[in-house]
C-alpha cells in the first residue's frame, strides 16, 4: 500500500491511497466471501455458490463497491494507528479507481487533534497564588438566618399584605407560561419577585384582585429587560411567619447538632468548603488562560463545529428544564435562528476547545496518563447514584469517555497546582 500526506490548513489532512492490484484483490475475495455466507442460490449450498456465479448474481459494481469498502476501513485504520493520529469526526472519503485488475486509488481528508507548542507553562504556574480563605461571622449568620426561615412556622391572617408578609399569589402575564395563571410564593422584600412587583401587590388583602403595569428588572431573560408589561394578580392569603428562636434547642430540631455552637462550627466549615472550591476553580481558570493566551495555532474547523452543536445541545435542555416553552418558542422569544445561536457560540466553543487541547499538551509533556482501574472505579461510583432502570438508560461509552476526561483534566490541573504551593 503506497500513501502520500498532504497537509492542509486547519489541522486537516488529505492522504492519497493506492492499494497494488493484488492487495485490492484480497478485498474482491474476501467481499466474496462475505457475500457467500448469506447468498442464496438454486442448486448449491449455503456458502457453496461459484465466485463467478455468484458476481455475475449481485452485479461486479456492487461487489467492487464491497470490496472498496472493506479495503478503504481496513487501510485507514491501519495508517491511523501506524501514524499514531487522533482523528476528529468521520473521515471524508472519495474514491478515484476502483475496477477488477487495477490498484484501487482512494483519498481520504480527516481533521487531527493539532501538537501544539507550549510556552514555560511551569513557571506560569508557579507565579499565580490563590488567596487566603476566610469565613467572617456575617456569613456565618446568614447561613443561621436562611435555615432559620427554613423552619418557620406561617399562620394565615386576615390583613393587608406588608413587608415581610409570606404571601400566595396567582398572576397573568403574556410573556409568562404563554399568559397562563402561575402560582407563585414568597416574602414580601426579600427578593423573591421583582420589586416593581411587590411594591403593587403591598395593600392587598386574600380575595382582592388588582392589575397593573410593573416593570420586568434589567437582567430578565426573553428580551423582557426593562419591559413594561401588564400584570393580572388574585391574592390568595396573606401570612404571618413565626421564626423559631435560635438557641441550642433549635441546634438539636435540626437532629444532628447538640448546641448552637456545633451548628455553627459545621456551618463555618461548610462556607469555607464551599469558598475554597470557589477559589480553587477560580486559580484553575487563571492558570489555564495565562498559559492558552500565549499559545497561538489554528483550531481544527470541525472541533469547533462539533462544540458549537454541543453548546446548542446543552441550551435546549436548559431551555426546557428552566422556562416552560418549546426551543421553537424560545427561538422566537429571542428572535433567532439555530445557525444565529451557533454562530454566537463560535467564540465560547473556540475558547473551550483551545483549553481542552492545552490541558491535552501538557499531559503528554508531563507523561500523565489515566488507568482502566480509575475510570471503572469512578463510573461505579457515578452509576451508583442511580436506579437499575435510570442506570440500564446510561450510555456506557460516553460515560467512560467523560469519566477519561474528567480524570485526566483533574490529575494535569493538580500537577499545575502544585507548581504554585
Amino acid at each position: 500500500m503506497k500513501t502520500e500526506i498532504k497537509n492542509l490548513l486547519k489541522s486537516e489532512l488529505e492522504i492519497e491511497f493506492e492499494l497494488d492490484e493484488q492487495e485490492f484483490k484480497e478485498y474482491i475475495e474476501k467481499a466474496l466471501g462475505r457475500l457467500k455466507s448469506h447468498t442464496k442460490m438454486d442448486g448449491f449450498r449455503q456458502g457453496q455458490v461459484p465466485n463467478d456465479l455468484l458476481e455475475k448474481k449481485v452485479g461486479t459494481e456492487n461487489l467492487l463497491m464491497d470490496a472498496g469498502d472493506l479495503a478503504v476501513k481496513k487501510s485507514y485504520s491501519k495508517f491511523v494507528i501506524e501514524n499514531s493520529l487522533e482523528p476528529i469526526g468521520e473521515p471524508e472519503v472519495k474514491i478515484k479507481k476502483v475496477a477488477k485488475g487495477s490498484p484501487f486509488l482512494f483519498t481520504v481528508k480527516i481533521s487531527v487533534l493539532p501538537d501544539i507548542e507550549l510556552p514555560d507553562y511551569k513557571e506560569i504556574a508557579l507565579k499565580i497564588k490563590g488567596q487566603e480563605i476566610l469565613v467572617d461571622e456575617k456569613e456565618i449568620q446568614e447561613a443561621l438566618e436562611y435555615l432559620q426561615k427554613s423552619r418557620a412556622k406561617f399562620s394565615q391572617v386576615e390583613k393587608s399584605a406588608e413587608l415581610k408578609d409570606f404571601v400566595e399569589i396567582e398572576y397573568e402575564n403574556e410573556n409568562i407560561n404563554k399568559g397562563k395563571p402561575v402560582k407563585d410564593r414568597f416574602t414580601i422584600g426579600e427578593g423573591g419577585f421583582m420589586k416593581d412587583f411587590e411594591d403593587n401587590i403591598l395593600g392587598m388583602k386574600a380575595g382582592d384582585q388588582k392589575e397593573f403595569l410593573a416593570r420586568f428588572p434589567e437582567n430578565a431573560p426573553n428580551n423582557l429587560s426593562g419591559k413594561e408589561s401588564n400584570f393580572k394578580v388574585k391574592m390568595i392569603s396573606v401570612q404571618k411567619m413565626e421564626l423559631p428562636e435560635m438557641n441550642d434547642e433549635f441546634a438539636k430540631s435540626l437532629g444532628m447538632f447538640d448546641t448552637l455552637v456545633a451548628l455553627k462550627n459545621n456551618l463555618k466549615e461548610g462556607i469555607g468548603a464551599e469558598k475554597n472550591e470557589n477559589e480553587k476553580q477560580k486559580k484553575r481558570g487563571e492558570i489555564l488562560s495565562k498559559i492558552a493566551e500565549k499559545i497561538k495555532f489554528e483550531l481544527p474547523e470541525k472541533m469547533v463545529e462539533l462544540e458549537k452543536d454541543r453548546l446548542l445541545h446543552d441550551l435546549k435542555h436548559q431551555v426546557a428544564d428552566q422556562f416552560s416553552m418549546s426551543f421553537e418558542d424560545y427561538l422566537k422569544s429571542v428572535n433567532k435562528t439555530e445557525e444565529d445561536l451557533k454562530k454566537n457560540f463560535k467564540l465560547e466553543a473556540e475558547k473551550r476547545i483551545k483549553n481542552y487541547l492545552v490541558l491535552r499538551q501538557i499531559g503528554k509533556a508531563e507523561n500523565i496518563d489515566v488507568s482502566r482501574e480509575e475510570i471503572e472505579e469512578e463510573m461505579n461510583k457515578f452509576i451508583k447514584k442511580y436506579s437499575k432502570e435510570q442506570a440500564e438508560k446510561i450510555d456506557i461509552g460516553q460515560l467512560k469517555e467523560y469519566t477519561k476526561s474528567a480524570i485526566y483534566n483533574e490529575k494535569v490541573f493538580t500537577f499545575l497546582e502544585s507548581l504554585s504551593k
